[in-house]
């Protein structure tokens, strides 16, 4: 297996990058997606979360209450310490099932937007980092998800910087241009990555 860590802030078009790495023979595992199962109905660390939070934490059926959550954690850094020692470890140990169950020349990319937040441990052999300036990624958060100019400022600033994603990088994808320019960077990566893959 070869594994790639891509990451990248809100706006940077990392989802992007990850489909167009899926559709050219990638397996893809999103971090977002994982985080949603394991707090899924019948879920190990959902009964956990219930029984730390208590049952407000639930929809009438059965499933999170993300909002209801969050209002708890927002301000309460004991409480949000107990969130996050509940399921970063159920995120870890689903991942890491989908990892083994990669083939031994698959190359697996792990899309996972907080990668320097979360401090990953995982033995990437590359990490790949969609990059756009911040007024595209602004206008974008802006037109795509309906935000206000401060709102997508503030989730912007509230992430890793430029710089700190820079400083692990071992491959940059520009996301600033058109979705073609982004897809073929990632054409090009994904030659390269076949070959070092078979190595």
């Amino acid at each position: 297996m070869y594994l790639i860590g891509l990451t990248g802030g809100i706006g940077a078009g990392k989802s992007t990058v990850a489909a167009a790495l899926g559709e050219l023979g990638a397996v893809v595992v999103d971090a977002d997606a994982v985080a949603r199962e394991v707090v899924a109905p019948g879920e190990p660390a959902l009964r956990r979360l219930t029984e730390s939070f208590g049952s407000s934490i639930l929809s009438t059926d059965g499933s999170l209450n993300r909002q209801a959550l969050a209002a708890i954690v927002f301000s309460d850094d004991q409480a949000r310490a107990t969130l996050n020692s509940i399921v970063h470890p159920a995120v870890r140990e689903r991942t890491e099932l989908y990892f083994s169950q990669a083939g031994a020349t698959d190359v697996v990319v792990y899309d996972v937007p907080l990668l320097i937040e979360a401090q990953s441990s995982y033995p990437f052999d590359l990490v790949v980092v969609a990059m756009a300036p911040e007024e595209v990624r602004v206008e974008r958060l802006k037109t795509i998800r309906g935000m206000t100019d401060a709102e997508a400022r503030s989730r912007i600033e509230s992430q890793a910087t430029d710089e700190q994603r820079l400083a692990i990088a071992d491959v940059i994808i520009d996301t600033g241009g058109t979705l073609e320019h982004t897809q073929e960077q990632v054409r090009n990566l994904w030659q390269t990555i076949a070959l070092r893959a078979h190595e």
